[in-house]
């Protein structure tokens, strides 16, 4: 029985146009994001086949491909519950999304701060990878992470909380090579209320993600 499951959208195809196609949308999930379940799975299974025989000669390879596969995976989720056709602009207090506006204000000084640094982040990832707003539980602060392909420069027991996909094919069918405009398009699907949730979530087990004293 495989351990993890493609996601339904909470949306159809078409839900995030004219920023985001159906086409891509499509592509992106059913196929992309379907691979890395795939590629988790079957490398669960590989790993049980090592241990059985006792054969350790691809444990590095496995464990990288599992840091992957399973980190694409994941990623993936958060994405696309990040997005709505009605959302953008900045989280505020009268929509209900204040506790996370001060956070960010806090933080990075302002939220023009915040996004001048995710949005560069996001759009000078070298090759393929994500631009992404964690929070971090030892400070108990909000970062901005440049993580490389799924898994790498990741900080150690942050949670993301909002998440750019800056690979390719993300955007190359409707934003060509113009990796920075889809970026910036993007601020204007941001679904605050999702990322809200997700920062009030990780704030409340901040306590067990803390190294002991």
């Amino acid at each position: 029985m495989a351990t993890y499951t493609l996601p339904e959208l909470p949306y159809d195809y078409a839900a995030l146009a004219p920023v985001i196609s159906p086409e891509i949308i499509e592509l992106h999930h059913d196929k992309h994001h379907a691979a890395y379940v795939k590629g988790a799975n079957d490398t669960l299974e590989q790993l049980a086949e090592a241990r059985d025989k006792e054969a350790w000669g691809t444990i590095n390879g496995l464990e990288k491909n599992l840091a992957f596969h399973l980190s694409g995976h994941i990623l993936h989720s958060i994405y696309w519950h990040n997005m709505t056709g009605d959302g953008g602009g900045e989280p505020l207090e009268k929509d209900g999304v204040g506790e996370l506006a001060d956070a960010i204000a806090a933080s990075f000084g302002s939220f023009a701060q915040f996004k001048a640094q995710l949005t560069k982040a996001s759009a000078t990832t070298q090759g393929s990878g994500w631009g992404v707003l964690a929070y971090e539980p030892v400070s108990g602060r909000l970062i901005v992470e440049q993580i490389y392909d799924h898994q790498g420069n990741v900080g150690q027991g942050s949670v993301p909380i909002l998440v750019f996909d800056a690979w390719e094919h993300a955007f190359y069918l409707q934003y060509k090579n113009q990796k920075v405009d889809f970026i910036e398009a993007m601020w204007q699907v941001v679904n605050w209320q999702d990322v809200a949730k997700r920062y009030a979530t990780a704030k409340e087990r901040a306590h067990s993600l803390l190294p002991a004293p």
